[in-house]
């Protein structure tokens, strides 16, 4: 059963990621799901799947790269988005 997220939700979940990334006590997932609010402690490890799927999704070439109306634009925007997306994912590998 997939739920929504809502953008607030979806960048506390980030957060929580990196803040209990060594949390080594058996209460990683239940302190994400806190730190998220209004998500179970099974919503949120799903979630945590489904952006592993998509990042071997996009490093394996998957996923096409969104086409921007110029060049000029595909280098000013795309490359730092590109950048800026895995950084913030970084601390998953």
């Amino acid at each position: 059963m997939a739920t929504n997220w809502t953008t607030k939700q979806n960048k506390k979940f980030e957060e929580a990621l990196v803040m209990y990334d060594k949390d080594n006590n058996g209460e990683k997932w239940h302190n994400i799901a806190r730190h998220v609010g209004g998500k179970s402690v099974e919503e949120v490890r799903r979630h945590y799947d489904l952006l592993l799927r998509d990042i071997t999704q996009i490093e394996n070439g998957q996923v096409p790269l969104p086409n921007y109306r110029n060049a000029s634009e595909s280098n000013a925007r795309g490359y730092a988005n590109e950048q800026r997306y895995y950084m913030s994912l970084s601390y998953i590998h």
